[in-house]
C-alpha cells in the first residue's frame, strides 16, 4: 500500500494502544533509494500579480518559511519541514532518512494532464 508518511507518524505518536499495536505491524519502504529517490508531495504558496495587499502577502510568505512557522506546521501535522535545519517531530524522525526525488515540480506539472488521463483510463480514484 502507498501511504503519506504523516499518517504513519500519527499512528506512531498516538497514545492509543490500538494505534501503537497497528503501527507495530507496518513496515515502511522508501522506494527508488538506489536510483531517482522517493516522490515527495509539496505544498506551495505564491503571490498573484493582481494582489491588492502585496507587501503583507510577501511578509506572510516570508513568515511561512521562518524556522518557528516551519516547526509549527511540520510538527503539528507530522510532516517534514521544508526549511533545512528545522527539526522534525520525533515520530517523523523515527521513520529514518531517505533520498528524495529531485524532479522539479515544473516537470511534474507539464505531465499532469496526461497522468490524469492515464488514471482515468485505469479507473483509479
Amino acid at each position: 500500500s502507498i501511504i503519506n508518511t504523516y499518517y504513519l507518524a500519527r499512528l506512531l505518536a498516538s497514545q492509543d494502544p490500538e494505534d501503537k499495536a497497528l503501527a507495530d505491524t507496518i513496515g515502511l519502504v522508501f522506494p527508488n533509494q538506489d536510483s531517482t529517490g522517493t516522490h515527495v508531495n509539496v505544498s506551495g504558496a505564491g503571490l498573484v500579480s493582481g494582489s491588492q495587499n502585496r507587501e503583507n502577502a510577501i511578509k506572510f510568505l516570508e513568515y511561512l518559511t521562518e524556522d518557528a512557522a516551519q516547526a509549527y506546521f511540520a510538527n503539528g501535522n507530522n510532516e517534514y519541514p521544508v526549511v533545512e535545519g528545522v527539526a522534525s517531530a520525533a515520530a517523523v524522525t523515527s521513520l529514518g532518512p531517505f533520498k528524495q526525488d529531485l524532479l522539479s515540480t515544473a516537470e511534474l506539472g507539464r505531465n499532469q494532464s496526461e497522468a490524469v488521463r492515464v488514471f482515468d483510463r485505469a479507473g483509479w480514484q
